[in-house]
């Protein structure tokens, strides 16, 4: 008999604005989705098996007993799709449904196939796919989905790996778009996780708080350009160097995050007034927070890449890095995108290499179903 497969297609992300301060409660941030893609293929099995081509896995296996899963394999790399796995089995048995068994495969283009790594979110938008194909696999049994369910799902992954973090990848990848996003409380969420009492099920219905998802619309003449240094960094380090400058420098890490906070929000009002001009002001503004911290506090976040990026696309409208800097993708505003090409050719000059991506508005999404 053939098999009924469905591919989901989740893209990638990029930090916009309100970077390190939308970690802290009630911090806010604007995310976006761009179109390089994480794909999962999923379809009706007699047992449960994913395959991970790129990370040289195939036939990982599990049984379960109630909530319990057993996996044949193990490994640091396979802590969040294991995870990922755990949360959606234990959403859908306290859904009253009992779990069909799948074949899911997963690949992922948001790297050059030449192996340079770009800081697009991929194990994020790899958990936003496990996820999101499961839920698929089951609606046959009667499980039901939708991006609020996928965001929270995932979200419960990630803080049972990681246990920290403000999961607007996760957004990003689940919704598409332009997002103002606004963490849940994330110690909330890990004493939740930690309660008896709670289970999955019940986490997906009932509110999160803090949290903030809103779709917003740019100007119809801001054009948004990505050029990546040629270096990877890793986002962690960067995190506790921020984390210990606010530990030694309380009073200056809070004029951070109130300056950041007024940048987000003219952002915000830029994008609802139809002001470009304001858009640009306010990307600047958000800029020159991150900048000022970066050197009061030796954290590295514009490196001498990134700000050669910055002054460059500051000849054509207003650089800035994207997420936690030390490396990876700088990100440009340009009224009417009339200089483009020269902004282009000049960060090709500087050995910075123009990324052609474009918004992805869809999110998370099945993008094609057929029989095998």
């Amino acid at each position: 008999m053939d098999s009924l497969y469905h591919k989901i297609r989740v893209p990638g992300k990029l930090f916009i604005a309100g970077e390190y301060a939308v970690l802290e409660p009630d911090g806010q941030c604007i995310v976006v989705a761009v179109d390089r893609y994480v794909f999962a293929e999923v379809k009706k099995s007699e047992k449960n098996q994913i395959d991970l081509p790129q990370l040289g896995y195939s036939g990982i296996t599990w049984n379960s007993e109630g909530q319990k899963l057993t996996f044949n394999v193990t490994g640091p790399k396979l802590n969040f799709i294991q995870n990922t796995v755990k949360i959606c089995h234990h959403y859908i048995v306290e859904s009253g449904v009992r779990p069909l068994p799948f074949n899911l495969s997963i690949t992922s283009e948001l790297d050059d196939v030449s192996g340079k790594k770009y800081g697009l979110g991929s194990s994020a938008a790899v958990v936003v796919a496990v996820v999101t194909a499961i839920l698929e696999s089951q609606k046959e049994a009667g499980v039901q989905s939708s991006k609020e369910m996928i965001f929270k799902l995932a979200a419960m992954a990630h803080f049972k790996t990681q246990g920290n973090g403000s999961c607007a990848d996760i957004a990003a990848s689940t919704y598409g778009g332009w997002l103002l996003y606004s963490p849940f409380y994330g110690d909330w969420l890990n004493t939740r996780l930690l309660l008896e009492e709670v289970n999955a099920y019940t986490l997906v219905k009932e509110p999160w708080p803090g949290l903030i998802i809103q779709t917003i619309t740019p100007p119809e003449d801001l054009r948004l350009y990505i050029g990546w240094t040629g270096s990877e960094m890793r986002t962690s380090g960067m995190i506790r160097r921020i984390q210990d400058y606010k530990t030694t420098n309380p009073d200056d890490y809070q004029d951070f995050i109130k300056t950041s906070g007024e940048a987000v929000s003219s952002l915000v009002n830029s994008f609802a007034e139809e002001d470009t001009n304001l858009s640009l002001q306010s990307l600047k503004m958000n800029r020159n927070a991150l900048a000022q911290i970066c050197e009061q506090s030796d954290a590295g976040i514009e490196t001498l890449k990134l700000k050669q990026l910055i002054e460059i696309a500051n000849k054509y409208g207003v650089g800035k890095t994207s997420g936690a800097g030390g490396g990876d993708c700088g990100i440009a505003f340009i009224k009417n995108g009339q200089d483009s090409e020269s902004l282009k050719e000049d960060w090709k000059e500087a050995l910075i290499e123009p990324l052609d991506l474009q918004v992805a508005t869809d999110g998370a999404m099945v993008c094609e179903r057929g029989k095998m």
